[in-house]
């Protein structure tokens, strides 16, 4: 249910702290690690269970320098005539910031976030991907996530920008002409977890072979069982493992 802000915003603008209509993802609780069933687990942590949880989207007042940093972020976008939709969410946890973007608009975003001296989140520390697809198979929105750590040197602060994509879509736009330092770290996005950066100057494999099929870091990419060239044997997944107790 979307939620009107104590300042009269309007509903879904999540710089103003308006609740978006849905969250960005389910939560649920993991039972045990790497998707291991049975007694074959020889990893230790077939017993794990852990709660489901996700933080709620944030609400006015952020506290600290994240309202003044969402009110100069909202204007930014005014002046560029970017719709402050191109936020889908701000969450706030654990005294760090997180704002979910809309894949077709992460591009102007990142650029607003460089280029406004009201901002300038100067350099970009890293990008990497995460997979939040059920391993039991049940549907998930938007399970495939990248997220984009910014620095801005000038004020000493830090955000993170985070886009939600669709396994059969997962294609965004690349920061590599705003952030230079992205290069690399989107090659191995999209080698680890199949994320197609539309526009990259060369998008290829950083840590498996050209020729490597799949994307090893995948809920879906297959445990163990891959041959082991140099020695022509086979690591079988952990649920067919000799158990030890």
């Amino acid at each position: 249910m979307q939620q009107q802000s104590a300042g009269g915003a309007a509903p879904g603008d999540a710089l103003a702290g308006a609740r978006p209509a849905q969250p960005m993802t389910e939560t649920r609780t993991r039972s045990g690690m790497f998707g291991v069933r049975g007694t074959g687990d020889t990893s230790g942590y077939g017993g794990l269970r852990l709660p489901g949880w996700a933080p709620a989207p944030a609400e006015r007042p952020f506290g600290g320098w994240f309202d003044e940093f969402a009110d100069e972020l909202g204007a930014a976008l005014d002046e560029r005539s970017i719709p402050r939709s191109a936020v889908e969410q701000v969450t706030i946890d654990r005294d760090e910031l997180t704002l979910y973007v809309e894949p077709a608009r992460l591009h102007e975003v990142a650029r607003t976030l460089r280029d406004d001296p009201a901002l300038r989140f100067e350099f970009c520390s890293g990008v990497s991907g995460v997979d939040y697809s059920a391993p039991d198979g049940a549907p998930v929105d938007r399970p495939l996530h990248v997220v984009y750590h910014l620095l801005s040197m000038t004020y000493r602060r830090r955000v993170r920008l985070e886009v939600a994509l669709d396994i059969e879509h997962p294609h965004v736009a690349s920061v590599v002409d705003v952030y230079p330092t992205a290069d690399w770290h989107e090659r191995e996005t999209w080698d680890m977890y199949g994320v197609v950066f539309d526009g990259h100057p060369a998008l290829t494999r950083i840590l498996m072979p050209d020729d490597w099929d799949g994307h090893p870091q995948r809920k879906s990419y297959p445990l163990g069982g891959i041959p082991v060239e140099y020695k022509g044997a086979e690591i079988p997944p952990p649920d067919e493992r000799r158990a030890y107790s």
